[in-house]
């Protein structure tokens, strides 16, 4: 709350005043949001990061932090838990929710093929194929290979056929994108762009992970390293 002095005016809104009339030519000042606006912001805010979380309604939920690509075992876990669940608990799908995250050295796998093959991501962040060539395609997003298979059932999109939910961090995106900016000698802002307008249908950019996880935690889901 603003304090009023002898002379009228308190300091701070005469320095506000001075500063609108130099930037504006004209008096356009914003006052502080009260309690009530900024309760509204926050609310706003929370409702459009935390939508992947407040979505989920199955019963039987657990968090996947996959960090690290690790030979693609972060999609067979995913896999495991909802095909032990179905056939040794008799739960189906509907009632299962496993969330898997893209962040660290899995930035790039929240992408779709065209960005892998346009900043050669494959060779960046050393995903190869049998012949050490870096793949010019996200591997994970149809036909990942795991323990020495192919293993389609356990693809990004098999997997969000089934329900599963797959989160991006936006900070992780941002300082990957300026590191293959900088490889590259091209502009970072540019690239996180477009970057960020191709992420693979269905996976949800949340601001960070490290709040992701907190929230996951919150929330009660069930943790499971990677």
């Amino acid at each position: 709350m603003l304090k009023r002095t002898n002379r009228g005016l308190s300091r701070e809104m005469m320095m506000t005043v001075a500063a609108g009339l130099v930037l504006g030519g004209t008096l356009a000042m914003t006052l502080p949001a009260g309690p009530a606006e900024a309760r509204a912001a926050s609310d706003a805010a929370v409702a459009q990061h935390d939508e992947w979380l407040t979505a989920l309604d199955g019963e039987y939920q657990q968090f996947f932090d996959a960090a690290a690509p690790n030979g693609g075992l972060p999609l067979v876990h995913l896999l495991n838990y909802y095909d032990t669940y179905n056939t040794a608990y008799n739960v189906p799908d509907e009632q299962i929710d496993g969330i898997l995250t893209f962040y660290g050295a899995t930035t790039f796998h929240g992408l779709n093929d065209a960005m892998w093959a346009k900043y050669n991501l494959g060779a960046f962040v050393g995903e190869v194929d049998a012949d050490g060539t870096g793949f010019d395609h996200n591997p994970w997003r149809t036909a990942p290979t795991a323990l020495g298979m192919t293993l389609p059932q356990a693809s990004i999109e098999s997997m969000q056929a089934r329900g599963a939910t797959f989160i991006l961090c936006n900070n992780a995106l941002g300082i990957f994108a300026n590191i293959v900016a900088q490889k590259l000698g091209l502009d970072g802002t540019a690239v996180y762009e477009d970057l960020k307008a191709n992420i693979l249908p269905g996976v949800t950019l949340v601001p960070g992970m490290v709040i992701a996880i907190d929230k996951a935690q919150r929330a009660g889901i069930s943790y499971h390293k990677q």
